[in-house]
């Protein structure tokens, strides 16, 4: 299957395989900086950029999503930015192929429409911002924004370039194919 940019016949789309996905990923990889703007009003990024209140200022971010939330992760939370005008999420993950992100898929999209609805802007970010909270953005583009999978990765990787770990990739394959039956039962489209 060739996995490009051009999904122009979105009812032959079938959810590549997880090493398919790996090399999609691992295609014309440029480095990118601590932090970068994936879609409008959504930035990824890293712990340091999370703890730059000076940074997370200029750049005007309204709601934050820790993806490594917990004491032996990113310890930020909410009290770490009560002097700031933020709303903060954190999601307890560990970046391990075994764990389950996808119980987070659902309410994370939900936080970050939330935010964008109101014209917000939102840093998700992990440890590196690689794994952990890209595949949370991932999961948003696909429920909210109606892109495949695919045409996911390919949006964020304009940007940043990303690697969730092959558990993550597995749990958005899952998600991928429940979207696409849950819009052919509707009868809906994907956006093109």
């Amino acid at each position: 299957m060739a996995l490009d940019n051009s999904f122009t016949r979105k009812e032959e789309y079938e959810t590549p395989s997880v090493s398919d996905l790996q090399h999609l990923l691992l295609k014309n990889i440029y480095p990118t900086g601590p932090v970068n703007q994936v879609w409008p009003g959504i930035y990824i990024g890293n712990a340091a950029t999370a703890r730059d209140k000076s940074t997370l200022s200029n750049m005007r971010i309204t709601h934050i999503v820790n993806a490594a939330h917990g004491p032996h992760h990113i310890n930020t939370g909410a009290r770490f930015y009560s002097n700031m005008t933020i709303d903060y999420y954190g999601v307890e993950a560990d970046d391990a192929e075994d764990f389950d992100l996808s119980p987070f898929f659902y309410p994370t999209a939900k936080f970050i429409r939330a935010a964008l609805s109101r014209q917000g802007r939102v840093f998700v970010h992990c440890a590196m911002g690689v794994s952990r909270a890209p595949t949370l953005v991932l999961a948003f583009l696909m429920i909210h924004e109606n892109m495949t999978l695919v045409d996911a990765i390919n949006a964020v990787r304009q940007h940043r370039d990303i690697c969730p770990n092959a558990g993550f990739l597995s749990q958005l394959r899952r998600l991928d194919k429940n979207l696409a039956w849950e819009r052919k039962k509707k009868g809906d489209t994907y956006k093109v």
